[in-house]
């Protein structure tokens, strides 16, 4: 899922308020994530005909929390995608990793996970994707529903177990968050391998082998809160994309400020969420840049809808799907 907001964004209560959004997530996704496989064709015949972009034309959806979640949503892409437990490994064998799909991100980035797993596979390993892992109830933590929260780590834990692998990679930094989080604050039982960004798991694997075609352009790099202030894991995203020959990058000036996506934070308060954000359009207008990489889910869409609202060409993106793209995914 995405990241909580930072302590000094949720004052007057903001933490506990609830809406339609999380309500409807909660009921219908967050235990069942499979039904996002469902959702997603559905969602793409939505953008194609035309229908998301009429909704958000009439008068009785602009400016409700509707046509802001509507406002969000990316293009759908690879609407017809079907998961398989098993993705072999490609000429050596270093061993056997997990990876963890998220709930947004398995219905509109679909891009990370296949380049997550494509770059995985061409690095010698292979990829499990079990088919009963579910949400990893961060929107359940968020709003202090503590064991409604626990229960989505346990199902996790026992779709994970009996896996002979090394790590179970979250490509969310949100996601990798709680995870790592909730045991530290409950002195919950660990999963059966640790769970490790995709970052830090990539920058220590031995590139000799791989051949990474140059990209000359220059990519500006977002830190999401979860990652630095949780993760302390920012620093992985720089060190990984060096090693794109003749590429540029650089730091998206005022990093150390959330962006304003923050969870569900960008439905509960708009104003607050969309200032924080024009800021960091400022700053993109400022760095020049051809690609913006971040690592959480909610991050990149918000981003996505500001780049989007003010027609920019540079494209927003996670660090690992702009390596795949490099070292040759079709």
């Amino acid at each position: 899922m995405m990241t909580i907001p930072p302590s000094g964004l949720m004052k007057g209560g903001v933490a506990r308020k609830r809406n339609w959004f999380r309500s409807l997530l909660e009921r219908v996704f967050v235990d069942k994530s499979k039904r996002f496989d469902v959702v997603r064709p559905l969602m793409y015949l939505f953008q194609r005909i035309g229908l998301q972009e009429k909704l958000q034309q009439l008068s009785i959806v602009k400016g409700t929390r509707l046509g802001l979640l509507l406002s969000k949503l990316p293009l759908i892409h690879f609407p017809l995608h079907r998961w398989q437990e098993t993705y072999p490994a490609i000429g050596r064998e270093c061993g056997e990793v997990a990876l963890f799909l998220g709930c947004v991100a398995r219905l509109v980035d679909i891009e990370t996970n296949i380049s997550t797993i494509y770059v995985l596979n061409n690095l010698g390993y292979t990829v499990h994707v079990p088919n009963s892992q579910t949400c990893c109830g961060a929107l359940y933590q968020h709003s202090g529903r503590i064991a409604e929260a626990a229960d989505l780590i346990q199902r996790n834990k026992k779709a994970f177990s009996g896996l002979n692998i090394k790590a179970i990679i979250s490509t969310a930094s949100g996601c990798g968050a709680h995870l790592t989080e909730f045991y530290s604050q409950y002195q919950a039982e660990n999963f059966s391998a640790p769970i490790v960004d995709i970052n830090k798991f990539l920058v220590e694997q031995d590139w000799s082998e791989v051949k990474i075609t140059a990209l000359p352009k220059k990519v500006v790099v977002h830190d999401p809160c979860s990652m630095r202030n949780v993760l302390r894991a920012s620093s992985y995203p720089y060190r990984l994309l060096a090693h794109i020959p003749g590429i540029e990058i650089m730091e998206l000036a005022g990093n150390n400020f959330c962006c304003g996506a923050a969870g569900t934070y960008f439905l509960d308060q708009p104003e607050i969420a969309e200032s924080l954000l024009s800021d960091k359009m400022a700053a993109l207008d400022r760095a020049e840049a051809n690609y913006l990489v971040t690592s959480n889910i909610g991050c990149l869409l918000h981003f996505t809808s500001g780049l989007r609202d003010q027609e920019k060409k540079l494209e927003a993106l996670h660090p690992v799907t702009l390596l795949a793209r490099q070292i040759g995914i079709q």
